[in-house]
């Protein structure tokens, strides 16, 4: 997949079929509608494109707004979109000044005259240009002006539910991890920086990595202990995760731990990508740090049995 982070120095493509939105979570819904474009390339012998956006829309329009919780990263998106058949993503800089294309100049300046589309596929709710004044069926009327097709997908249902991501985002928060990796079609994950923490985990035997979000619009699961799939370079372990404020030690800080089974590197400074399969408990304060151990141990326990019952599905198509 090539990847293209302006308008500028774009080459010539080939019989482009194109499609846009946010894309956040790339789930289910959206997987539909990239494998619909890639029957539209084979069909014109042509090749895809996705246009997303960065920053979000709410972040530039709204920058006040500090409420905005997304299910991926800029990068994290791009390593998911990497894994699927897409051959080019154009990430498009959203300024105050892009806000204020109109639907139509978007069509013509950036559909037609930019990117030569011959196909145009959208998902059931889509707008876009000025307002979001832009859609489906403005797309049809200019069907013949610009000489390109246009599908609309109509929504993904999974369990009786229309697939969207605010719907996922909703039961990560609700602590609803199968609903949520359902709809994702892959495990929701977190990525992070591995930095230095007080090293208090590995005096009762469970040494943890502290890991640490620069991205302050990343949807973090709640407080509570989960099962986790860690990656590490490229090798997963099992393990578990701890997210609040570590009550039993008086924590003042919000903190993401985890504890990677049969694990004991010095990892400072790794990235790792932690994946939530399914939470065991709530935080808890307990009266002495043996009950803290006992506990820890049932969790990790817990934790081998979700892992085990959980097949970890794919992050691709």
């Amino acid at each position: 997949m090539r990847i293209f982070n302006s308008f500028h120095g774009l080459p010539e493509f080939k019989n482009a079929v194109v499609t846009l939105g946010t894309f956040d979570g790339v789930h289910t819904g959206h997987k539909q509608i990239l494998h619909r474009v890639g029957e539209w390339k084979e069909k014109i012998n042509g090749e895809s494109i996705m246009l997303t956006f960065w920053p979000h829309p709410r972040m530039v329009l709204q920058p006040e707004d500090n409420s905005l919780r997304l299910l991926n990263t800029i990068g994290e998106k791009i390593s998911l979109l990497e894994k699927t058949t897409l051959d080019n993503l154009i990430v498009i800089p959203f300024t105050h000044e892009f806000s204020r294309l109109t639907y139509l100049d978007f069509i013509r300046n950036i559909l037609h005259e930019t990117l030569h589309a011959k196909a145009i596929v959208v998902g059931h709710d889509h707008h876009f240009g000025r307002n979001r004044e832009g859609s489906f069926e403005q797309l049809q009327e200019c069907m013949p002006i610009f000489n390109f097709e246009v599908e609309k997908l109509e929504a993904h249902i999974e369990e009786g539910i229309a697939v969207s991501s605010s719907k996922i985002r909703n039961a990560v928060v609700a602590d609803d991890l199968t609903l949520a990796n359902k709809f994702l079609g892959y495990e929701f994950f977190i990525t992070g920086t591995v930095a230095e923490g007080d090293q208090r985990g590995r005096t009762i035997g469970f040494p943890t990595a502290n890991l640490e979000i620069s991205e302050k619009y990343k949807l973090i699961p709640p407080d509570g202990v989960y099962a986790v799939r860690v990656n590490i370079d490229g090798e997963a372990y099992n393990g578990m995760a701890n997210i609040g404020y570590r009550p039993t030690f008086g924590g003042l800080d919000k903190k993401i731990e985890i504890n990677i089974f049969n694990f004991d590197e010095d990892i400072y400074g790794t990235i790792l990508s932690v994946s939530f399969v399914g939470k065991i408990r709530n935080e808890v304060k307990f009266a002495a740090v043996e009950n803290l151990i006992n506990q820890l141990n049932a969790d990790k326990a817990s934790a081998e049995i979700i892992l085990n019952n959980n097949q970890k599905p794919k992050r691709n198509d």
